[in-house]
């Protein structure tokens, strides 16, 4: 099953330099996990375990996107 990314989350597309490629960035996924990973340190809900940290970050941003109903 594929990782609902919500796609990107800051999409650069340059209007007149052709020089310039299109930047993607980071996912809208990676953005909300980031969010939710400061909320849960600065809160200090947070695990010693960065790596659950992490995990948990990640399941309250796919909980993010699917309540947004991004397809």
């Amino acid at each position: 099953m594929a990782i609902n990314t919500g796609g990107p989350a800051f999409p650069f597309s340059p209007s007149d330099d052709s020089t310039i490629k299109p930047q993607l960035g980071m996912t809208l996924r990676d953005y909300f996990a980031g969010k939710a990973m400061q909320s849960e340190l600065v809160g200090g809900v947070h695990s010693d375990n960065f790596d659950v940290t992490a995990r948990r970050a990640y399941h309250m941003a796919d909980a993010m996107l699917k309540a947004r109903g991004t397809p």
